[in-house]
């Protein structure tokens, strides 16, 4: 049974809120409104809760999480629980992964991903020759820049001018300089470890983490390895699936009605204000508005008579995935949760990806494996492989084509690799394109993560959480600041919930 709780008062009544989709962002902000005191309607157009972070099953006893496979900074899920006075553990577990990852290079090599740095250090050194003190000095570099720089560029909002002048923006702003972290990230990870590609390519494939290109994007995002190697990795109780899941009983407990299979077909607005909402079954009143749908189509379906940010809109797009649920009709134990296959050629694989639209002939292959850690999630001697392939978002591209020449290449590197015909063991199969990606989600072309970190000033030219021009209207979730992936998007919920409140 939960523990007793005191819900908070309030001087004055809280006007009540909706929110369009029911991803991460969405019902994290819907729980931190309702738990303000908000009353808090959730519009979602599948029959369900989740986003991306859906799950489903295949036939054979096969269970996936469909979407975000790697979990860090659990905090910001238990801030959310102890906000509401709820002890974070009655409702989501979880346990640091040690080692993270296990890295298959072209060449053969084989490399564990240690959660201790000093360890993954000396990991590096025996099977890479780059000495541990090196690798040890980048890795508490990278912390020292997520530490000076992300309580303002991640927990604020980056578009109210207050977050400018204060001492600890201008702290952050001073130290990047000296972290060294101008330029684009290959570059920095090629002054760092420039003797060893192999290194290089396994810090450059931190971009993926939010839908870039290491060969653009700035080298502040060379902190991305701090997460893991500095505060940790994680594997929630019962798949990722579980984090929208508690979050959604959390919710609940608190008042939030979630409306399914309702999806928004426009945002109305008078003299520049928003007053509520229009879907197939009703016309609802509010005038506070959070849209966790991408922030493209919110402007093109939902705000049709409205002027759009264009310059906003126009970003270039973050990649999207190609992704392969297979049941396999055998164990790997040389495999863990999570395993990356790389590609002999990452520069012509991110080549493929944004400037030629396409997918390179060798690609790098993200296995995850939740039967790992959750044993029921296959049936007893069996895996459930998630198997993932960077690809750029949908342009129009011929998806069956490229799905085709994708699943052959990630055949024969599995096969180079394992020593053994990964095809005749595949049980049960599903395959997610990035036009499925986009459909299901309304994620524009199906980018995973909205806009791309492709240049220096990608931070600031994300849609901001708020718009400037209707009262009432905020934006979650991975295609506004701060980005995409678990953590950031429930940062957007933060970000949301305090500029409600201010």
């Amino acid at each position: 049974m939960p523990p007793v709780f005191r819900k908070k008062t309030f001087s004055a009544p809280r006007q009540p809120v909706a929110v369009i989709g029911a991803g991460i962002a969405g019902i994290a902000a819907a729980a931190r409104l309702a738990v303000a005191g908000h009353a808090v309607t959730v519009f979602e157009a599948a029959p369900t809760f989740g986003g991306k972070m859906h799950q489903f099953a295949l036939p054979g006893g096969y269970r996936f999480d469909a979407g975000p496979s790697l979990f860090t900074l659990p905090q910001l899920v238990d801030d959310i629980f102890r906000l509401a006075g709820r002890t974070p553990a009655d409702y989501f577990r979880y346990e640091r992964l040690d080692p993270i990852t296990h890295y298959f290079f072209a060449d053969g090599t084989r490399l564990r991903a240690w959660a201790d740095a000093d360890q993954f250090a000396k990991e590096v050194e025996a099977k890479l020759g780059t000495p541990a003190a090196a690798v040890a000095t980048f890795l508490k570099r990278a912390g020292r820049a997520y530490d000076a720089t992300a309580g303002t560029f991640l927990h604020k909002s980056l578009h109210k001018a207050g977050t400018y002048f204060s001492p600890e923006t201008l702290k952050a702003v001073a130290a990047l300089p000296q972290l060294g972290l101008l330029g684009t990230m290959h570059q920095r990870h090629a002054s760092a470890f420039g003797h060893d590609p192999r290194l290089v390519q396994l810090f450059d494939r931190y971009a993926t983490y939010n839908g870039s290109d290491p060969y653009q994007a700035p080298a502040t995002l060379s902190m991305i390895p701090h997460l893991e190697h500095g505060i940790g990795a994680f594997y929630p109780e019962g798949g990722i699936y579980a984090i929208a899941e508690s979050l959604t009983k959390l919710a609940l407990e608190f008042g939030v009605k979630f409306r399914y299979n309702e999806p928004v077909e426009e945002i109305i607005v008078a003299e520049n204000r928003v007053t509520g909402l229009r879907t197939a079954q009703d016309v609802y009143d509010f005038a506070q508005v959070v849209s966790n749908m991408d922030v493209v189509p919110t402007y093109r379906r939902l705000l049709p008579r409205q002027p759009a940010p264009e310059r906003t809109l126009a970003q270039p797009r973050s990649s999207s995935a190609l992704i392969f649920y297979w049941g396999i009709a055998r164990e790997f134990p040389e495999l863990d949760l999570h395993n990356i296959f790389f590609s002999a050629d990452y520069q012509r694989e991110f080549q493929a990806i944004f400037q030629e639209k396409t997918v390179a002939d060798d690609v790098t292959v993200y296995v995850n494996i939740t039967s790992k850690k959750t044993p029921t999630d296959a049936p007893a001697g069996h895996e459930n492989w998630f198997v993932m392939v960077n690809v750029p978002h949908d342009q129009g591209q011929d998806w069956d084509a490229l799905t085709r020449q994708t699943r052959a290449a990630v055949l024969r590197k599995l096969h180079q690799a394992l020593g053994t015909d990964v095809e005749p063991l595949i049980a049960a199969e599903k395959v997610w394109t990035p036009p499925g990606i986009a459909a299901d989600t309304s994620s524009f072309g199906g980018a995973l993560y909205g806009s791309s970190s492709n240049n220096a000033l990608a931070a600031f030219l994300r849609h901001p959480n708020f718009s400037g021009r209707l009262e009432g209207l905020y934006f979650c979730g991975g295609s506004v600041h701060p980005g995409g992936g678990i953590p950031l998007c429930l940062l957007s919920a933060k970000i949301v919930a305090s500029l409600i409140d201010s």
